[in-house]
């Protein structure tokens, strides 16, 4: 059964850094878009990043050249760095993959990581 492990949050003062990791586990054979979304208590869930299986990237405003997302899929992996990190960033960060290929060349779509909270405190 595939699914999405996140990791790598935590608590970060203001202008720190923090570098998520999220790992697709299970028999894969392919994975189209994979990125990170975030949800602050009270808000909606937003898109943080998205990176395509040709590498092209897509980011929030909010990011402004902060994040960057990357991906390794020899690991079906994703990876979210960020940095110069403030209060407005704490939420609970989740990976994402849109459709995952498995070894039978079935595809499942809309996977979603357990999430790793980022606080961002002094």
């Amino acid at each position: 059964q595939v699914k999405l492990v996140d990791s790598g949050g935590g608590l970060v003062h203001p202008g720190g850094s923090l570098s998520l990791s999220c790992e697709a586990t299970g028999n894969i054979v392919r994975i189209r878009t994979m990125g990170w979304y975030r949800q602050a208590p009270g808000k909606q869930r937003e898109l943080v990043a998205l990176i395509t299986g040709e590498g092209a990237t897509e980011y929030a405003d909010f990011v402004k050249g902060r994040f960057t997302v990357s991906r390794d899929d020899a690991k079906n992996a994703v990876y979210l760095q960020m940095n110069e990190l403030t209060p407005e960033d704490t939420a609970l960060y989740k990976c994402y993959a849109d459709r995952i290929t498995d070894a039978y060349y079935e595809d499942e779509f809309d996977f979603w990581g357990q999430g790793t909270q980022v606080t961002v405190s002094s």
